[in-house]
């Protein structure tokens, strides 16, 4: 539903402007159709203070304090050349802070040896996901030289580890969010990949993976960061891969017939769509990596998976959001930073069961939806919510609001904001008081289009239909940022 108290969140006077290059400015005044949206992907030329978000709406929660880490790309164009996909512009990890009250926000780009070259030559030369490069300006003489460090955040102690797919994580300071070094695990290991959606145990302990072609290398990491295990898994097919998941039990990879068929870039240029071979998942013992099992299921791509969990049979589910097809990851990111539609329709919610018999199904629930996320006392374990962006549709890419998924009763609980924001990620904020799912918040940025300007909202995660109880705004507009979490 539309919800009639959105004209209060986007009422009030735009202060300020969004930071874009003199370049931007003048192709999209060039561009008589350009979208509102296009500000999603506009470049930020700079680090951002710490300052205050003004309170536009509502009352800040009492209780709710924290950090929002959410990092994403937020330089994609330069003089020599530009990125030529949304998934590599250069690394902006995030900070909201909530206490007392108030909110803050302030940000800095992630200090690779990829952005300190391409600042000095002033061009974008490192080849990506989506972006061919310059290979004879580029230095890149490890995996981790071509490190946007722009995906995801694994927030540890006083430090936040930037995360991307194909090498190292990399330290900054929580505090500050000053770059410190790229994390090495073990000596022989230096550079391995460490994928973006790690997934923690009851316990803390972290488990991820890191892809090379068909095989996977299985971290288990303590709760510190520490390294307890790396072990090789051989995998049935060489599937792009962006997320796992994970019960108590198993670790779960879901291959998807996107399949690795030679080498070269930009990387996604590497993989072929073979939907004749249709998805596998792969259920992998966490207790003996050998241990495993595969399920069939027809032909869907994807990018990211929320928890799983296992019944007392031995039945697995976990949820999806699922895309027909892979064009969005080949041509889409490319589109959204030429201001134009992307390809392919938005993904849809659905249910992966994995049965104790053997067989699998996946059931589409018809709604709209990425980014899913759940309530982190329970991962692995049982639950029934997901969290996840809501509201685009084709024509208008790009979310325009929040939705929480009950997979018990089938309903979903949607607040929209309107095309006139961009709604970004939102993550589980538990409360100190009670253990239900439902006692917690909700919490994640969005752009408010009209006002040119980064917002920050907090819903109740049991009734985000009745809309944000606080939203705050700075004087500033940020490019959208891809996955976030919060550290109490």
């Amino acid at each position: 539903m539309t919800p009639n108290r959105r004209a209060l969140l986007q009422g009030g006077a735009a202060l300020a402007a969004a930071l874009m290059t003199p370049e931007v400015v003048r192709a999209r005044a060039a561009q008589t159709l350009a979208a509102d949206w296009s500000l999603a992907t506009a470049d930020l030329e700079g680090d951002v203070p710490r300052q205050a978000m003004r309170l536009v709406h509502g009352r800040a929660p009492e209780g709710l304090e924290g950090v929002l880490f959410r990092n994403g790309p937020a330089k994609f164009r330069r003089p020599g050349g530009n990125a030529s996909h949304w998934f590599d512009g250069d690394g902006l990890m995030r900070a909201f802070r909530v206490a007392d009250g108030r909110a803050t926000l302030e940000a800095r780009f992630a200090d690779t040896p990829k952005r300190r070259w391409e600042s000095e030559i002033d061009a974008v030369v490192t080849a990506g996901f989506g972006t061919a490069g310059q290979p004879g300006r580029a230095k890149v003489g490890s995996p981790d030289d071509a490190s946007a460090a722009n995906t995801a955040v694994l927030p540890l102690g006083h430090k936040v580890w930037a995360l991307w797919e194909g090498g190292s994580p990399l330290a900054m300071e929580g505090r500050t969010l000053a770059t410190e070094d790229f994390v090495t695990l073990r000596p022989d290991l230096k550079g391995m990949p460490f994928q973006a959606h790690p997934r923690i145990d009851p316990d803390g302990s972290i488990w991820n993976i890191g892809l090379n072609a068909g095989r996977a290398v299985v971290w288990r990491l303590a709760p510190d960061g520490a390294l307890i295990d790396a072990q090789l898994l051989n995998l049935t097919r060489a599937s792009y891969m962006h997320d796992f998941t994970a019960t108590a039990r198993h670790l779960v990879l879901v291959l998807q017939p996107w399949i690795f068929a030679r080498a070269g870039m930009p990387y996604s240029a590497q993989f072929e769509w073979k939907p004749e071979m249709g998805t596998q998942v792969l259920v992998v013992d966490k207790a003996d990596l050998s241990r495993t099992r595969i399920f069939e299921l027809p032909a869907f791509s994807f990018f990211h998976l929320g928890d799983a969990w296992e019944e007392a049979d031995g039945t697995i589910r976990f949820d999806v959001a699922a895309h027909d097809d892979p064009s969005f990851s080949i041509a889409g990111g490319r589109d959204l930073l030429l201001g134009k539609n992307p390809p392919g329709g938005p993904p849809v919610m659905a249910l992966i069961t994995l049965g104790a018999d053997g067989r699998a199904r996946l059931e589409r629930t018809g709604t709209t939806g990425e980014f899913p996320k759940n309530d982190p006392r329970r991962a692995g374990l049982r639950r029934r919510l997901s969290a996840h962006v809501a509201g685009e549709r084709d024509g208008r890419p790009l979310p325009t609001g929040l939705a929480v998924q009950d997979w018990d009763s089938g309903r979903s609980d949607c607040f929209l904001f309107g095309d006139g924001h961009v709604v970004e990620e939102f993550v589980f904020a538990p409360k100190a008081s009670g253990s239900a799912e439902t006692d917690a918040w909700l919490i994640g940025p969005s752009i408010n289009l009209r006002e040119r300007a980064t917002e920050l909202h907090v819903f109740e995660a049991g009734r985000v239909a009745d809309g944000p109880v606080a939203s705050w705004r700075a004087d500033l507009t940020l490019p959208a940022g891809f996955h976030g979490a919060w550290a109490a």
